[in-house]
């Protein structure tokens, strides 16, 4: 049982890079980007066959995170200079990244099993079990990620970011070319979405062409719940409401499957969690009206 729940709260930090990087998009830039649907096995794809193509592990990580920059800039350039809406940029982008992820990979699955990974390298060399590893792995990849977005979008040109998506027009007339910080927030959100398929990939042991299939319900869930549960006030606080949304949204998953649900039910619940956990706020205000009434 302990096992499991160090394995479980591993997984959720190793996805809480993902939902940081769809917070980007969905809270600060105000967003629905689902092109990280393709740009999350595009990181893995990336980092897979660089494993396997002997490049190690430092080039494996880099990979992923330029591969996924670039697919933030295309949605970005789809939807700045091609003035195409951001829903149907993102779209774009996934459907097209599905045949660059089969080229990348050259087939649609790449096995990792043989291969040494960031996780195999802390199992051998220091002697850890299996979840320790994941756990180990996702910490340090989840609090150095949440630090150095923390510093970042203190700096002026994160906060142009921030302002940009808060209220275009103001930013605009404080001379902020908000066009550059729309493609700067994607090819930084998707950047980080490539890099959590790339950790992910090696966590699972390979690298597949389909990974990616409802990524941002999962990043949602994680935001969603992270914000419904703890109530951040500030940045730094919603940074770690969204880590610890992503551990809770993979507890609630594992103590689901743990009472019998069928995996194949696994993306309805999730769908469902999401419609409630949005919900939330107006359910709050129907029940307390219905207080201050009675």
């Amino acid at each position: 049982m302990l096992d499991l729940l160090i394995s479980t709260v591993g997984q959720g930090l190793q996805w809480s890079v993902l939902a940081l990087g769809v917070f980007l998009t969905f809270r600060i830039l105000d967003i629905a980007d689902l092109s990280v649907e393709g740009s999350f096995p595009l990181g893995a794809a990336a980092a897979a066959t660089a494993i396997t193509s002997g490049l190690g592990l430092p080039a494996a990580f880099v990979l992923a995170l330029i591969a996924g920059a670039l697919a933030g800039a295309v949605t970005g350039i789809l939807t700045t200079k091609l003035r195409i809406p951001a829903l149907l940029a993102g779209i774009l982008t996934m459907i097209g990244l599905y045949s660059v992820n089969l080229h990348v990979m050259g087939k649609s699955n790449i096995g990792l099993l043989q291969d040494e990974t960031v996780f195999t390298i802390l199992e051998n060399s220091l002697g850890l079990s299996v979840a320790v590893s994941g756990l180990a792995v996702g910490l340090i990849f989840a609090a150095l990620i949440a630090v150095i977005l923390y510093w970042f979008f203190g700096t002026e040109l994160g906060t142009a970011i921030r302002a940009t998506g808060f209220n275009p027009q103001m930013a605009r007339a404080q001379g902020i070319n908000t066009n550059t910080m729309v493609v700067l927030g994607l090819v930084i959100s998707n950047a980080l979405v490539a890099l959590s398929g790339a950790t992910v990939a090696q966590a699972n042991g390979f690298a597949d062409v389909g990974m990616g299939v409802g990524t941002i319900v999962i990043g949602l869930a994680s935001v969603i719940i992270g914000e419904v549960l703890f109530s951040p006030k500030s940045f730094k606080t919603s940074l770690i409401a969204v880590i610890l949304g992503s551990i809770v949204y993979r507890l609630v998953i594992a103590f689901v499957l743990e009472m019998g649900m069928p995996p194949n039910d696994l993306k309805l619940f999730t769908a469902v969690l999401v419609a409630f956990a949005l919900a939330l706020p107006l359910i709050k205000e129907k029940c307390a009206g219905l207080r201050a009434h009675g």
